[in-house]
């Protein structure tokens, strides 16, 4: 069972790509190129010529009205403040444009943290698929996320969704195009169908734009050939109970899961350069098989601003700003955030076949946190905290991966009115996995999953309170290497 988001999505999106099929300019798919634009308005990512910035300036507004009547006709009795939500018109966009007064808003946690980013990075799919930069698509998805919230709801227009549509969208639209123009990419000869399918629904803005203007935007996206490891998982997960302190109960909950993680632009390669954001980026999507909450985790990181280092004939890396989207474990310890970190990722050649991998970062971000009870209209708050992630992988040969991940949010001081009531709260999450290859890109995988939620309340005790999750999954990999390489061998 889909809740809110997801409906609103999906059914949105759906609507937009039949429009697509429907429009008149495709046409031109049974014409020559020549029939359709002239060379001089096809897009060329080398050069920049043939981008546009009207055609993306004209989507945007027209997806935002798309989305706004889909809600005022499937959620026309959600009021709030007096008001029907999706009740807009003019007056209301000029009143909140002269009089909006911006807060936090209280939406739920899935709305605000995983549909909003979601809607953003769909802004920023039309921006980049239509040819423009990382930097030029940032804006339009800032521009996008602005005028939801002054025209697209009546409510006040919100802070916390201006960040999470306008900045983490942008982080989420940017690794969705590059995932799907990878798949174009690779292949012989033009995409076909099965291809610009499968592109269309990672990125759905881009799959729009290929086919409703064909020649003009079918430049492929160049990648440079980026070095990539990416895995596909299916199996079931055991979940503990909540417990405080934690005791030794078995596990229970038992529940299907699905995975996909993939790693693009890792460092090594010679002559592959990091001057484009998001060049290097790690991407994790993580569903449950639970109807009330299918997504447990989003969670990307990739370099803005940065560039690779050598040290030695067996240190190759990458330091720099790192742009991250979190979404994680809202079954129970629900956190996300938008945020910005400092740090590297780098290989080290261990031996002729064995490496290690890792990734250290931190930085701040714009979190949410809260719990699985409900306080009020809100049952998580807002603020800017420290946080910090550390990666290490290490590969042995072709045949194992060990996997190791630990995340923190320090969130003291910033939950408020959630129901944590306390003045300190901290969440930790430790991964820790191993994949053995059986045979060619067929594998098996453990996962062990440790999340606490520390509470420091101003009179009282501490609280600590646990989850343990454990996870066995068949594994299908994307490189018989797990993305490991020897770029010694290329060195004369």
């Amino acid at each position: 069972m889909l809740n809110r988001p997801h409906i609103t999505i999906i059914a949105a999106l759906l609507l937009a790509l039949a429009a697509a099929w429907a429009a008149p300019v495709c046409a031109q798919n049974a014409a020559t190129p020549d029939e359709g634009y002239t060379k001089d308005l096809r897009l060329s990512w080398e050069t920049g010529e043939g981008k546009s910035r009207l055609v993306p300036a004209l989507e945007i507004p027209a997806f935002i009205l798309l989305l706004n009547g889909f809600d005022r006709a499937v959620f026309s009795d959600e009021v709030k403040d007096g008001r029907k939500v999706y009740n807009t018109s003019l007056s209301t966009f000029y009143d909140q444009l002269t009089d909006g007064h911006w807060a936090n808003d209280d939406d739920s946690f899935e709305v605000n943290q995983f549909g909003h980013p979601y809607q953003g990075s769909v802004y920023h799919g039309f921006a980049r698929s239509a040819g423009l930069s990382y930097w030029e698509s940032l804006l339009y998805t800032n521009a996008g996320s602005f005028l939801w919230e002054t025209a697209g709801e009546t409510t006040h227009p919100s802070v916390n969704d201006q960040v999470a549509s306008g900045v983490g969208g942008s982080f989420i639209g940017e690794a969705l195009f590059r995932m799907a123009s990878l798949v174009l990419e690779r292949g012989e000869g033009r995409p076909g169908v099965f291809r610009e399918l499968c592109a269309a629904v990672v990125s759905p803005p881009t799959g729009f734009n290929r086919h409703a203007f064909g020649e003009r935007f079918g430049d492929l996206f160049p990648s440079h050939d980026p070095i990539t490891s990416w895995q596909f998982q299916i199996g079931a997960s055991w979940n503990a109970r909540l417990e405080e302190p934690l005791s030794h109960s078995p596990f229970q909950r038992c529940e299907a899961v699905a995975v996909f993680a993939m790693s693009y632009g890792l460092p090594g390669k010679e002559g592959y350069s990091f001057s484009r954001p998001f060049d290097y980026f790690h991407f994790e999507y993580a569903a449950l098989g639970n109807k009330d909450n299918p997504i447990d985790n989003v969670m990307i990181h990739g370099l803005l601003l940065g560039k690779d280092f050598n040290l030695g004939r067996n240190v190759r890396g990458i330091w720099g700003l790192f742009g991250g989207y979190d979404y994680i474990s809202p079954h129970v310890f629900r956190v996300s955030s938008t945020s910005v970190s400092f740090g590297t990722t780098c290989r080290i050649r261990l031996s002729e076949k064995n490496e290690l991998q890792g990734t250290l970062l931190g930085g701040a971000g714009f979190i949410a946190a809260g719990n699985i009870g409900k306080v009020g209209d809100r049952d998580y708050d807002y603020g800017l905290a420290p946080q910090g992630l550390l990666r290490l992988r290490l590969v042995l040969g072709e045949r194992v991966q060990l996997d190791l991940t630990g995340r923190s949010f320090y969130l003291n001081g910033i939950v408020k009115r959630g129901i944590e009531g306390g003045r300190d709260v901290n969440r930790h999450h430790l991964d820790a996995g191993v994949t053995v290859r059986l045979k060619g890109s067929h594998g098996v995988s453990v996962q062990y999953t440790v999340s606490t939620r520390d509470v420091r309340l101003p009179e009282g005790p501490e609280i600590d309170k646990r989850r343990r999750t454990v996870k066995i999954l068949y594994t299908f990999l994307g490189s018989r290497n797990f993305g490991a390489v020897d770029w010694r061998d290329q060195e004369r």
